[in-house]
């Protein structure tokens, strides 16, 4: 395969890759030996008994581990680690060819049984070739956040956790949301449509309280009423509906239109009144069946 890898040639890298691994098989065989030394020097110790408290790490257990920690120039959570990693892998199901860190990783799995079978299964690479395990791979064995997301699902998630701030997270919605094809599919969940909806609400309850002094007959009159999700839904339409025509009609001024075209917002015109009316009788009369007429002029049949 021709072509360059970073500064170096693809040939050379794929030296440097086998050299990698020999070098990793070696350091992942220092890490065993650790690991087994420290498993000698205090072993792994039951639960319950002398130790109900749950906490395997006892004082003299501590202390002898850091003991040797500091004689062999290591940090003592790193020796730590290493003990337990070799306890959850007795030698005869330890694989040469997976890392030590990749060993660590599938040592979370409980079930013994389960465990000792995915070292022996990587999953198929997804730059094709024989299987191996990777970093991200394990992690998605075990339910961990990997380091390079690839599904939808992980890629979502990583979103999720650099917009952990409210503020960070508002900034990133509404640039998401001036994307018309993400409104859509925003919109289209309902939870994520109540959630705007109760937002449009606020805003509109806080416009009334903060407003001349004849809005305070409407104030009143929101207070008494039941903040349910088809009022609000109600008062998003209206308010959206006013807000962009707003927008819109005022740049209509020299616009020409042809025939077909004022046809076109004429009859989006009849409907718009036609539901107008409809809503008006519903919230005045609690009258919510539509007559046929107004089910073909709603669905842009009707004349």
């Amino acid at each position: 395969m021709t072509g360059m890898v970073g500064s170096v040639t693809r040939q050379r890298y794929d030296e440097l890759v086998k050299l990698g691994r020999d070098w990793v098989a070696t350091m992942s065989s220092v890490q065993w030996q650790l690991g087994d030394a420290a498993t000698e020097i205090e072993p792994m110790r039951p639960y319950g008994g002398s130790n109900p408290s749950g906490n395997e790490e006892l004082f003299t257990v501590s202390e002898a581990l850091r003991l040797f920690a500091e004689d062999v120039g290591l940090a003592y959570t790193t020796i730590r680690d290493y003990r337990w990693v070799a306890s959850r892998w007795p030698k005869e199901h330890r694989r040469a060819d997976v890392s030590h860190t990749i060993h660590k990783i599938l040592a979370s799995i409980a079930d013994e049984q389960e465990r000792f079978e995915a070292v022996d299964n990587p999953p198929p690479s997804p730059r094709g070739g024989p299987a191996r395990w990777t970093h991200d791979s394990a992690k998605r064995i075990v339910g961990w956040k990997v380091d390079t997301p690839e599904s939808v699902q992980e890629k979502v998630d990583a979103i999720h956790d650099l917009a952990a701030d409210d503020q960070v997270a508002a900034r990133v919605a509404t640039d998401f949301l001036r994307r018309p094809a993400v409104a859509s599919k925003a919109m289209a969940d309902g939870t994520a449509r109540h959630a705007v909806n109760e937002a449009q609400f606020d805003q509109f309850r806080q416009q009334v309280q903060y407003g001349q002094e004849e809005a305070a007959p409407q104030l009143d009159q929101l207070r008494r009423m039941e903040h349910s999700t088809q009022f609000m839904d109600l008062v998003a339409v209206c308010t959206q509906f006013t807000v962009t025509a707003g927008r819109i009609v005022p740049n209509l001024r020299g616009e020409p239109y042809d025939d077909a075209e004022r046809e076109t917002i004429l009859r989006g015109l009849a409907r718009v009144r036609a539901s107008a009316d409809w809503i008006e009788n519903a919230v005045t009369r609690g009258e919510v069946d539509l007559d046929e007429q107004l089910q073909k002029l709603l669905k842009g049949s009707g004349e």
